[in-house]
């Protein structure tokens, strides 16, 4: 018997489990699915990679199956809301291999699709609706949605709600939603304000936290190049022709940079492909198809791709631009180290930048060295000298490829694959001294 099956998960759950590869759960799941199980609000706070996805939505379908009749049109059962189509996507292939051996029916609405189609979708009724909150705002006000018969309500990635306005659309859509129901906020990061936005939401929650909120996953070997802003483009090139054929992701803060430096990039023959709010939804999910695939190995995103990407394939991420949100810089690097694997997040830190840098070093409690003078003596690899960054892509003196590792399945789910166990061999940190601990699965 599975841990998964000593849960109380419904046999049919189980049974997708097992058929997906998925042998014992994560430290997140097995703490909250048994809180959830029982009813309760839960606040879940967990690094990226760590299998949210499932903790939230194991035992919702469970006590979907316990409830009995199909919803009517229009109705929806439960809700699940995200900032990022990405996002939305990533969520909802996730839940379709759990539910298929039950009833349920889970649907996504989103920007840039259409809309029509959704109103046509949402009249036969849903059991399980993933969505982003301008478009279900959209639905709601043209009378295709009736949202009083919610029974669950999940906020997943809950802090970026307090971004870009999604605040208001929350505010807007709390007041449909059914009572009593189960609501659960999961997120990697832990704002001020969301303890505000949690206490508006929940109810008595329990609060599952698995590693201090702002924590970088352990399997991410970090570290930062310091260079003047003219010489960030030859120092990515010199860094993608190390390796050309690991998956990486080059995050840009702009939309116009990173459609400009993907340009440059296919000029010059890299297989590089961009995603950022210029681009329509189907541009966008045809590019994370073909990254996902290996036929893109390099892919150039803003921070929508920050948390809408789950490719365990990814091996670095390299911030060309420093974002203006510290807690962006732990999401952006959890895209690489997914489901019990390693992988490497290199940053670009021009003068100008140096500001947005201790602002992430306060977040997540680490101190990056430079020949100006920060102290990294906490984390400086022994025998290395001081202030010279470590820049080499692969570690250990040896390239590391993306190719011929284990792939996960049903994205953030992958982290249960092989008993939670890395699907690599673990390394010694590059910054820290000792062995890193390893990553939770």
């Amino acid at each position: 018997m599975s841990d998964f099956q000593t849960l109380g998960l419904a046999p049919a759950i189980t049974r997708s489990l097992e058929e997906a590869g998925l042998k014992d759960p994560t430290p997140i799941q097995a703490q909250a699915i048994p809180h959830a199980l029982e009813g309760h609000d839960i606040l879940g706070l967990a690094q990226t990679g760590t299998g949210k996805t499932l903790a939230f939505s194991l035992p919702m379908i469970h006590r979907l199956t316990e409830m009995p009749g199909k919803p009517a049109p229009k109705s929806v059962k439960a809700l699940v809301l995200a900032p990022t189509r990405e996002l939305v996507n990533q969520i909802a292939e996730n839940l379709r291999p759990m539910v298929k051996h039950t009833r349920l029916r889970v649907t996504t609405v989103v920007g840039g699709q259409s809309i029509s189609r959704q109103i046509n979708t949402l009249a036969r009724g849903i059991d399980i609706l993933v969505a982003t909150p301008g478009r279900l705002i959209d639905l709601m006000d043209r009378g295709a949605v009736d949202l009083s018969t919610v029974q669950f309500l999940v906020l997943d990635e809950a802090d970026q709600m307090l971004d870009m306005g999604f605040i208001h659309a929350l505010r807007r859509i709390a007041p449909q939603l059914g009572q009593p129901r189960q609501t659960m906020l999961f997120s990697a990061t832990m704002p001020k304000q969301l303890e505000s936005l949690s206490a508006s939401y929940l109810t008595d929650p329990r609060r599952i936290q698995v590693a201090p909120p702002g924590k970088t996953a352990d399997a991410v070997d970090q570290s930062v190049v310091f260079l003047p802003k003219a010489e960030k483009g030859a120092k990515l090139r010199e860094i993608l022709a190390a390796e050309p054929e690991a998956l990486t992701l080059v995050f840009s803060r702009t939309k116009h940079g990173a459609e400009r430096m993907k340009n440059q990039l296919v000029a010059e023959g890299v297989k590089a492909d961009s995603v950022h709010g210029n681009k329509s939804q189907g541009q966008r999910d045809r590019a994370i198809k073909a990254f996902r695939a290996g036929t893109v190995t390099v892919l150039v995103a803003t921070d929508v791709a920050a948390r809408g990407i789950d490719i365990p394939g990814v091996s670095y991420v390299i911030n060309y631009d420093l974002p203006n949100v510290p807690e962006a810089y732990v999401h952006r690097i959890g895209r690489t180290a997914r489901a019990g694997r390693d992988g490497t997040a290199i940053s670009f830190c021009s003068p100008d930048e140096r500001p947005l840098l201790r602002d992430i070093e306060r977040l997540i409690k680490r101190r990056f060295s430079d020949d100006a003078g920060h102290d990294d003596s906490q984390h400086a690899e022994a025998g290395a000298p001081k202030g010279k960054p470590k820049h080499r892509r692969g570690g250990q003196g040896k390239p590391r490829s993306a190719q011929g590792k284990p792939r996960g399945g049903q994205g953030d789910a992958g982290a249960n694959r092989a008993g939670g166990k890395p699907g690599g061999r673990r390394r010694r940190s590059r910054s820290g001294g000792g062995t890193s601990s390893p990553a939770a699965a």
